[in-house]
């Protein structure tokens, strides 16, 4: 039978975030609306902005920690933040196309190093309490990267597309890369905490989230171990 903490594991929750619920913050990130057949549609393009779906691990700065989306805390060594800004950030730790399980690994562990995290970057995509429009929090994003002397800091590039042909051929050419997806921002939408229809993804493939409500056994030569889980 898995420990509690194997399962966690399995399920995707790095060992080192299991903490105790008070040292989780408490953060409510605006999410997408899950909709690849929701696309926009060429007479909306003109309020949206455009960015590439990094498959990194989503965290939240709150200008002084580093936490997982889930609210638990992601602890790398003092040099890796020491020059990030003192306001909060929101983006994916990333480094590079299909390496996601290696940072999900780095994260998982309890102690790194300064090596361990060289080429790891955090991808930004948002300042989740800085007021005004998501185009007003993406200029003042940039500026922000822009004065910080922080080399693994990337303010995620944003376009404007001009038609739906635009848009498709944009996200082709993501895909082909080893990208994603794309992500679409409303130009003027405030920040919502939860999930909104002012943001969108648009992947090759749809994925969903579930609650697991039941571990079942295995069997045959799988017998003691964990067969599935029902969702």
């Amino acid at each position: 039978m898995l420990k509690p903490a194997s399962l966690l594991v399995l399920l995707g929750l790095p060992a080192a975030l299991q903490a105790t619920p008070a040292a989780q913050v408490q953060h409510t990130p605006m999410l997408a609306a899950a909709s690849e057949a929701d696309r926009v549609q060429p007479e909306d393009l003109r309020d949206w902005l455009v960015s590439e779906k990094y498959d990194g691990v989503r965290a939240y700065w709150d200008g002084n920690q580093l936490y997982s989306r889930s609210g638990y805390p992601i602890n790398p060594p003092a040099e890796i933040t020491r020059h990030w800004p003192d306001v909060p950030l929101e983006g994916e730790l990333w480094s590079g196309y299909g390496r996601y399980s290696e940072v999900a690994a780095l994260i998982n562990r309890y102690q790194t190093t300064v090596d361990d995290w060289h080429g790891v970057r955090f991808m930004l995509f948002d300042l989740p309490h800085w007021p005004g429009s998501f185009q007003q929090r993406h200029a003042r994003l940039q500026a922000l990267i822009s004065a910080s002397t922080a080399s693994n800091l990337v303010a995620i590039r944003q376009h404007r597309v001009g038609s739906q042909a635009e848009l498709e051929q944009l996200f082709a050419e993501t895909v082909e890369r080893g990208g994603e997806g794309l992500m679409l921002h409303r130009a003027s939408a405030l920040y919502q905490p939860g999930r909104t229809d002012d943001l969108r993804k648009l992947k090759p493939y749809q994925d969903a989230e579930a609650t697991v409500i039941a571990h079942l056994p295995g069997k045959g030569k799988y017998s003691g171990m964990l067969g599935a889980l029902l969702v």
